[in-house]
């Protein structure tokens, strides 16, 4: 029961994510919940300043994550905090990844 435990695991994020070719690479990208407009801050925390709104219908590339405020969102309450692009960060409590931990490396 273990295998499949892990099996799933691995591949929700896979399930729930689109996967684009860019340049020779493969980026994947998250959708941002259904129904929402999503703040994109410059920081990992509700106390960053807004750079921007996602639009509704939304998908993200997730570059890396970070801890920061906690947030409760459609998808949970979280204090992970995804880098969307350079000094863009969103809560992973609006980011489908189908998993309530880390999907890409930790952010330095």
């Amino acid at each position: 029961m273990a295998t499949e435990e892990t099996t799933e695991e691995t591949t929700k994020p896979a399930q729930t994510a689109e996967a684009t070719a860019t340049a020779g690479t493969l980026a994947v990208r998250y959708p941002v919940a259904p129904g929402y407009r999503v703040n994109v801050r410059s920081g990992p925390g509700t106390n960053y300043r807004i750079v921007k709104v996602l639009p509704y219908g939304a998908t993200v590339p997730i570059n890396c994550q970070c801890p920061g405020t906690w947030v409760t969102g459609p998808y949970g309450t979280t204090n992970l905090w995804s880098n969307i692009a350079s000094g863009q960060f969103v809560s992973d409590a609006y980011i489908k990844t189908g998993s309530d931990g880390y999907v890409a490396p930790r952010c330095s």
